[in-house]
């Protein structure tokens, strides 16, 4: 813990993934506030909310700050993701802590400048997670397991460094199941997945009605994911010694950057 402590590239990721967690929040939820009042023969109807667009933004949203920042701090932005890296040892305790810190922090802010923009807006929500009419607790965890486990099996998937058959977009392929997992949840849980976005929500509108479900599911979700395709589908050949010190201290390679040294960079692909 020490050694990163010390290290300036550790602190510029944890700003990274605050900032691009920010971002990330108040587009996503920012366009799924912002849809339109349909009229018909001059009458305002219902709002009436667009799943594709919704998961679309949310889906290219994560792609394009995954490419921005993700060579600065893996671009995990959300809690599941980094506590998936952190089973699959390819980071550290206190890096995951920090992490999910910077993730519900970015969330808390971006959506409490969202209530500011859409204050005018007739029951606004930000973007608060609930269940479904007909939807009950175990059911709506459910949703958010599945939905989860395909994310973070992706991200594991996509970002493993010992497969070279992988051609065009990492953050292309992870914004595309995060597009999925809303299109499947949104329906029923409003779709969860990430539980810094659903904090963010749930802290502004101080609602936390089943608010448990969307840290519980993704937690199990993401734990699934990376304890199945780390130990079944694609064993790794570290012994449990190396692993551990991963926990405790990082994965060297990836902190040995000094000063400002523009020729070299964290690499997105986790180790």
């Amino acid at each position: 813990m020490a050694s990163e402590f010390r290290k300036k590239i550790f602190w510029r990721a944890v700003v990274a993934e605050f900032l691009a967690m920010s971002l990330f929040i108040f587009i996503s939820i920012g366009s799924a506030l912002g849809f339109n009042f349909p009229v018909v023969a001059n009458k305002t109807l219902t709002r009436s909310q667009d799943n594709v667009k919704v998961s679309l933004a949310f889906g290219l949203s994560i792609a394009t700050m995954a490419q921005s920042v993700g060579h600065i701090s893996g671009a995990h932005l959300n809690p599941a993701v980094t506590l998936g890296l952190l089973l699959s040892c390819q980071i550290s305790i206190f890096k995951a802590l920090m992490y999910i810190l910077a993730q519900c922090l970015g969330a808390v802010v971006a959506t409490a400048i969202l209530s500011g923009v859409t204050s005018s807006l007739p029951g606004n929500s930000l973007g608060l997670n609930s269940l479904s009419e007909g939807i009950n607790a175990g059911q709506g965890l459910g949703i958010e397991i599945i939905a989860t486990f395909q994310l973070v099996l992706c991200v594991l998937a996509t970002t493993d460094r010992r497969r070279n058959d992988v051609s065009g977009s990492a953050p292309l392929a992870i914004g595309l199941s995060v597009a999925l997992g809303h299109l499947l949840a949104i329906d029923y849980t409003g779709c969860g997945i990430n539980p810094a976005r659903s904090f963010g929500s749930a802290l502004i509108a101080n609602n936390f009605e089943n608010h448990w479900i969307f840290w519980v599911g993704p937690i199990i979700g993401g734990a699934s994911a990376a304890l199945i395709y780390d130990f079944i589908l694609a064993p790794r050949t570290s012994d449990l010694t190396d692993r551990m010190k991963v926990w405790t201290s990082g994965q060297v390679e990836e902190y040995d950057l000094e000063g400002d040294d523009m020729n070299s960079r964290v690499e997105m692909k986790p180790k």
